[in-house]
């Protein structure tokens, strides 16, 4: 199954339509998310034996880039709900079946997202600021702020990780579950009016002791990097679908500066069309090399995954390199798309000009510029001496 049997022309242009809308207003993808789900891409990775689509990682990231070619924000919070349907896939490939029961609520219709992120938090899944209390029946209750939770206002099923700092002898322990839409004990904050990807509607999630039942704690990891792995299959997931996203992003884009080159024409020069000036072809050609470096690698990481290829302690810094280098590269191309496309693009309502905005967020996803390069130094020179 292609991306464009999961996302045929005609579904693509619809979402293609309202993106602007959804931008405009700060509204939720409400209808995208409908026709998504009718059209079983939610489901990507769900068995075909249970009605999904049956994919792995590398079909399911070129899906994503597709439909970041038409509205990145719907495809970013899209993220969120294939992230933990692709650990779930992922673990799975390996032998691990703690996540089964993810696979099978998807298939069944139910929405997850990703409520991990937390303010000020630079250990990302090492450590929490969440207290996760211990009840006596195996549940535990969770007390603490998640912030950048897309698709608040659709998912039913929500990731979250806190610590009991009593656990293992006062060491600590982090403890991961999800709660349900009906689960009493959190509030959905209205605070997401952002500068771009403001359809993802990933607002602020405060737990006031939610409750997770025991059968729904699926980890209790020591604080710290450990080789969990969970702890893999979550970057190598949330990495790779996060890179897949930019890149379709940074494709538009390059088409769009495509598009403006052909279509503006010089007075200077006689009417001639800008796809003549030396100055925008080097622009164009700079941008269309920059996406051409990031296809294969997209390509390789996500393929490697699927293949269970040991890449041992290179496997982090090739997951945060892949996520740094969609990031920046689609930002480049998009500056690089303006330029070329003249003030037109300056003004509310410019396709580049939403880009232009959408694009600035990937800076703030994890693994950000400074963990990143600290990742792939320490796996190519070793940690820092004390």
């Amino acid at each position: 199954m292609t991306p464009e049997d999961l996302l045929p022309d005609e579904l693509l242009e619809r979402i293609r339509g309202r993106a602007a809308g959804y931008d405009r207003d700060n509204a939720f993808f409400h209808e995208d998310l409908q026709e998504l789900a009718a059209a079983r891409y939610l489901k990507l990775f769900v068995p075909a034996s249970d009605g999904g689509a049956g994919l792995g990682l590398e079909a399911a990231a070129q899906c994503q880039r597709r439909l970041a070619t038409a509205a990145p924000a719907t495809a970013l919070a899209v993220n969120m709900h294939l992230v933990w349907t692709g650990v779930a896939h992922v673990l799975a490939a390996r032998g691990d079946h703690s996540l089964a029961f993810v696979l099978k609520e998807a298939a069944q219709g139910e929405v997850y997202a990703f409520g991990n992120s937390e303010a000020g938090n630079d250990s990302v899944l090492f450590d929490s600021r969440t207290m996760a209390t211990p009840e006596p029946d195996g549940s535990y209750s969770f007390t603490g702020t998640k912030i950048f939770t897309s698709l608040s206002p659709a998912w039913t099923r929500l990731g979250i990780f806190g610590k009991d700092a009593a656990a293992r002898d006062g060491a600590g322990e982090l403890v991961h579950g999800f709660i349900r839409r009906e689960t009493p004990g959190y509030r959905v904050l209205d605070d997401w009016d952002t500068l771009g990807m403001r359809a993802s509607q990933s607002a602020t999630t405060v737990l006031e002791g939610a409750a997770v039942p025991a059968d729904r704690i699926f980890r209790k990891l020591p604080v710290g990097p450990n080789a969990d792995p969970l702890i893999f299959a979550i970057f190598a997931c949330f990495e790779s679908l996060l890179a897949a996203v930019y890149t379709g992003l940074g494709q538009r884009a390059l088409v769009l500066g495509v598009e403006a080159a052909k279509r503006r024409t010089s007075l200077k020069n006689g009417g001639r069309s800008y796809a003549q000036d030396p100055d925008i072809r080097w622009k164009v050609a700079d941008a269309a090399m920059a996406m051409d470096n990031l296809y294969p690698q997209l390509t390789s990481v996500t393929a490697d995954v699927d293949a269970l290829v040991d890449h041992g302690p290179q496997w982090f810094p090739k997951l945060v390199g892949l996520k740094m280098n969609a990031t920046e590269t689609a930002r480049r191309v998009v500056d690089l798309a303006i330029r070329v496309s003249g003030g037109s693009s300056y003004f509310r309502g410019s396709e580049l000009e939403r880009l232009y905005r959408d694009v600035l967020a990937g800076m703030f996803h994890p693994s950000d510029d400074e963990s990143a390069h600290n990742t792939v130094a320490n796996a190519w020179l070793g940690p820092l001496e004390n």
